[in-house]
Parts: C-alpha cells; sequence; structure tokens
C-alpha cells in the first residue's frame, strides 16, 4: 500500500469524527460558491429595481453568513484535529508495539536515540499529513469545485481561461514537493543523529565531566545541529518558493480573464454585475487552490517522516514463534545443548558446545573475556537463536515452544541492573505484577533488601530516579535478585552479578543469589572464581569453544586454562591483601 493509503487508513476509524468535519468542510466550501453565485442577482436587485428590503436585509445577512462559517470551521476544525490525534496515537502505539517485539540483534546496531526520534519526532512529522489529507481533500477540494461550478454556469469561455493556470500551478507544486519530501527524510536523519548525541550525553554525563569532555561533545552536537539546520534552510527556501510561484502562475490567470471579460462587457456581451460575479469567483477558487498547494507540500513533507515510520512498523522480528508452537512445561528444569554453535554475521561465536544441566544443579560459566559466555546464556531465553543445534528444555525444542511461555519460565539477574525511574515496590513487581505487598516484602527479605528499603523516606514507596541512581550498586543489585525471587522461576541465569560490586557489597549479594539459587536450574557467569568453588559443573568457554569442564577439584588438578586463571586471581588477590596491610 502506498504511504499516502496507510496515512488515511489510519484515520479510518474515526470515520464519524471526520463525517463531522467533512460536513462543516462541504459547508463551508458550498458558502464559497453560494456567495459568488448570489453576488450578481444580488447587485442587480439593490442597484438596478432599487430593492431596499434586500438593502436592509443585507448586512444582517453577512452578519449571519460569517457566524455559520464560524461555526463550521470551529466543528471543522475540532474534530478534523482530534480525529488526527487520534490516529498519529494508533501510530505511534504501532511504532511501539513493533519495536519492543524486535530482537536484541536490532537493539545492538541501532541507536537508543535514533529510535526514540522515530517513535517522537517521525511521528509528529506524520502528523501534519493527517490533517492536511482531509483538510485537502474535503475542505478546501469541495470549496474550489464549487467555485469552478460557478465560473462554468457564468461563463465556460472565461471559465477555460482562468482553469488552465490550474495544471500549471500542480506541475510546479508537484517538483517543488519532491525536494521537500527528500530534505523532510534527510532532516529525520540528521534529526535522530541530535537525538542519538543528546541520549548519549545525558546518560554518560559522568563520563564526559570526569574526563573534561563538555567542550568535544558541544561542538559535535553544534556541527549536528547546523548540518540539520542547513536541511530545514532548504526546506524552507522551497516552502517560501512554493506560494509566490502559485500566486504568479494564478496572477496570469486573472490577467486573462479581466482583459477577455472587460473586452465581453464592453461589447455588451456580458453584464458587469456577471463580470463582477464571475471575478468574485475566480478569486475566491484561488485560495484553496493556493491552500491545496501549500497542504501538498505539508503533506510530501509527512511522507518523508511516514516511511521511516512505517519502515519499523514493517519490520517483522527474526525470532518468531513456529507455527505450532506449544506451551513449555517445566517438570524436571533440565537443559541440554546439543552440538550448539552461533554465528554473528559471518563470525562463529559459539562453536560445537554440547552440555546438560541436571535438575538443580549449578553451573559454572568461565574463561577469559570474549570467550561466548554471555552469548551462550542469552540461547536459552532465545534472545537469539542457535545457528546449529539444538537447546533441549525437559524434552522440548526451545524452537517448538512460545517464546512466552520459554521466558517465563526463565528469571535473569545482569551484571548491568536495569531499574526504572519508579517505586521501589514496583521495580521489584517487574518479576510479577500482580503480587501483593506481603509477596514482595518477602522477596526483599530474601534479597537482603528490607533493611535499606525500609530506611527510605517512603518505604516500598521511595521513588528511584531515573535508572535507580538513588541507590548504591549493592543495593541495585539486590532489588534485581528480589525481582527474580519474586517471580520464581525455576531457570535462572547470574550473568556476572557481582563483577562490579567492592568486598562487603559483594558479600551481601552473594548471599541474596544463594538464596535466589536454592532449587533452581541455574547458569552462573563468574568473573571472580572464588564464587562458583562449590558449583556441581564448571564449563570453561575459550574463543567460543568448551576447553575443559568439571568439579573445581577436578580441574585445579588438571593444571588447564581454569587452573591458570584461578592461580593468576588468587595471586592478584594476595597482592591486594599485602598492600592494604599496614
Amino acid at each position: 500500500m502506498s504511504t499516502l493509503g496507510r496515512i488515511i487508513k489510519y484515520s479510518k476509524p474515526y470515520w464519524l469524527r471526520i463525517l463531522v468535519a467533512i460536513i462543516a468542510s462541504a459547508t463551508l466550501g458550498a458558502m464559497d460558491g453560494a456567495f459568488a453565485y448570489l453576488v450578481e442577482p444580488l447587485l442587480k436587485k439593490i442597484f438596478a429595481t432599487k430593492d431596499l428590503t434586500i438593502f436592509t436585509l443585507l448586512p444582517f445577512g453577512v452578519i449571519l453568513l460569517f457566524i455559520l462559517r464560524a461555526g463550521g470551521r470551529f466543528l471543522n476544525d475540532y474534530y478534523l484535529r482530534t480525529a488526527g490525534e487520534l490516529a498519529v496515537r494508533d501510530v505511534r502505539n504501532d511504532i511501539y508495539k513493533s519495536s519492543i517485539v524486535l530482537d536484541l540483534k536490532y537493539y545492538n546496531t541501532n541507536t537508543t536515540g535514533g529510535m526514540m526520534s522515530r517513535v517522537i519526532s517521525d511521528v509528529g512529522g506524520m502528523q501534519n499529513g493527517i490533517s492536511n489529507v482531509i483538510t485537502n481533500i474535503f475542505r478546501d477540494g469541495i470549496s474550489a469545485v464549487s467555485l469552478l461550478g460557478v465560473l462554468f454556469y457564468r461563463n465556460w469561455m472565461l471559465a477555460l481561461i482562468a482553469f488552465i493556470v490550474i495544471p500549471i500551478s500542480a506541475y510546479s507544486a508537484k517538483i517543488i514537493g519532491k525536494r521537500i519530501k527528500r530534505l523532510a527524510n534527510e532532516g529525520q536523519l540528521k534529526m535522530a543523529d541530535l537525538s542519538s548525541h543528546l541520549q548519549e550525553t545525558f546518560s554518560g554525563i559522568k563520563v564526559i565531566k570526569a574526563f573534561g569532555l563538555e567542550e568535544r561533545s558541544l561542538t559535535h552536537f553544534q556541527k549536528v545541529a547546523e548540518e540539520f539546520y542547513e536541511l530545514i534552510r532548504k526546506s524552507i527556501k522551497y516552502n517560501s518558493i512554493s506560494a509566490p510561484t502559485t500566486e504568479m502562475i494564478t496572477s496570469l490567470g486573472i490577467a486573462a480573464v479581466i482583459w477577455a471579460g472587460g473586452s465581453m462587457v464592453l461589447r455588451g456581451i456580458m453584464t458587469s454585475t456577471e463580470f463582477f460575479s464571475f471575478i468574485t469567483a475566480m478569486i475566491l477558487m484561488y485560495k484553496p487552490l493556493k491552500s491545496l498547494n501549500g497542504g501538498y507540500n505539508n503533506v510530501q513533507s509527512s511522507l518523508g517522516a511516514a516511511i521511516r515510520v512505517f519502515e519499523i512498523i514493517d519490520k517483522q522480528p527474526e525470532i518468531a514463534d513456529a507455527p505450532e508452537a506449544g506451551s513449555l512445561k517445566i517438570s524436571q528444569g533440565v537443559i541440554e545443548f546439543q552440538n550448539v554453535s552461533f554465528r554473528y554475521n559471518d563470525e562463529y561465536v559459539l562453536q560445537n558446545v554440547s552440555l546438560r544441566a541436571e535438575r538443580k544443579q549449578i553451573i559454572a560459566l568461565v574463561g577469559p573475556s570474549g570467550g561466548g559466555k554471555t552469548t551462550l546464556v542469552s540461547l536459552i531465553p532465545r534472545f537469539y537463536d542457535v545457528t546449529e543445534g539444538a537447546i533441549i528444555i525437559d524434552g522440548s525444542d526451545i524452537r517448538s515452544v512460545t517464546k512466552q511461555s520459554l521466558v517465563q519460565q526463565i528469571a535473569l539477574v545482569d551484571q548491568e541492573t536495569t531499574l526504572f525511574n519508579d517505586t521501589l515496590a514496583n521495580n521489584i513487581r517487574y518479576g510479577k505484577f500482580d503480587a501483593t505487598d506481603e509477596e514482595v516484602i518477602t522477596a526483599a527479605k530474601d534479597a537482603f533488601a528490607h533493611e535499606f528499603i525500609s530506611q527510605m523516606p517512603d518505604g516500598y514507596n521511595t521513588r528511584i530516579g531515573d535508572r535507580g541512581i538513588r541507590l548504591s550498586g549493592g543495593q541495585r543489585q539486590r532489588i534485581c535478585i528480589a525481582r527474580a525471587l519474586l517471580k520464581n522461576a525455576p531457570i535462572l541465569i547470574l550473568d556476572e552479578a557481582t563483577s562490579a560490586l567492592d568486598t562487603e557489597s559483594e558479600k551481601m549479594v552473594q548471599m541474596a543469589l544463594d538464596n535466589l539459587m536454592v532449587n533452581r536450574t541455574t547458569f552462573v557467569i563468574a568473573h571472580r572464581l572464588s564464587t562458583v568453588l562449590h558449583a556441581d559443573q564448571i564449563i570453561v568457554l575459550e574463543n567460543g569453544c568448551i576447553v575443559e569442564r568439571g568439579s573445581h577439584n577436578d580441574l585445579i588438578k588438571n593444571s588447564g586454562l581454569y587452573s591458570r586463571l584461578h592461580s593468576l586471581q588468587f595471586s592478584e588477590r594476595a597482592a591486594d591483601g599485602n598492600n592494604n596491610q599496614p
């Protein structure tokens, strides 16, 4: 479907509002035609027959006419704009709905600011287009057609002379409109760059200040802002050219009509009142034509934004439920990787990984950075799909069950603590939205978070700011653990949950994690090997391959990679301990 057709389609659910606007628009348009038509007989009645009654009533008629026009314009504008706002609301909901289900791969390759720009700026750019389409088609279109009918009724030869400039004006509008559409599309892209830079600046303001990068950030922002201005300047130039061009072209038609019509009056072919009525209708007709031309430019500008919006709405997630996908039922919680390989673009991140996590076992994943640990656990909830092989949970290939039923069985505690600008209670409730206050408090106690929450100004109702900025790192992590406890899923993934904490916070968080891991099949990614000494199985990954596996004691005896990593960390800790001694 064409972009313009899709914009109109979003207005269809609000046809009743649009119908009221159409009736009001048609009334306004018809009034213009009626006014132009009645000029000639009214002038005859007043000046030719000296009808004082009509002369006396005429001022009241003019006032009544403008009152009716005012009412019609109010109904048209109110119902038209509210219909447009409702359509834009639906577009914004659809683009958010489409965005939220896209795969992590998409988010990894697109900036947050750029995506925010599409939801806010681009959808806003569509708004004028939706309103202008309805306005141009009905109010201005009906007005132009009714006035054109009056022209042909009065004198078809003069009407043809007046009409001949319309195609020329439309052609010029088409050429200018194409350029405006291209500039609008480029402008939206540049606005996305501005949004992206703002998002990075505000989220990384601490780093910017710590390294004294304010001037550099400002210079970059000014550069992008200048490029955006240049695009807007060109768009303004073409918009500004459009109206004078239309006026210049229509002046040719007016001049031709005045010369031809004046000649007819002088030769007695046409009366002066008929000519005056024709001139009135013609001048009134050029006004909606000029409005149609300007509206066309606005529509072209909004189409540039709409194209970017529909790109997201039309984008389908690569990872989707199979046609006959069933619901995952967990009875044991046994997870098996069968010759799993994963390729990102053309590069293999995991190759031929086979492992089995028995019921309620703790599987630790260790190894050098970039070895594939996070990628491996990301395959379990299908953040990505395996390239080769299969992941089986209790006998079911995870690709054969619905994604929703899969993620309901998995709880995740990540090294990046994701909290929201909401209350502490609601942040915990992300694990279970219908949880009672008692359930929230119990989860917080098991996560060793209840004590510091109780000391907050409003307790569990304390708002914690953007990304939980009012909390310490250990406190944020314990809220995330409470969230996972509340979810009570049989499968647990811990991705370096204590790597960014100090020793004291780590001990508290580790105690909370110990509570969380009870009776769950758990995958633990650990940077600090001391946290996985008691794991049932330790998997050592290097360059995407399993190079060792076994218990801590077995791996230490093997004198392989795990043993070397353990010795290195032990020596570093010993050195730190000696350095801290008085």
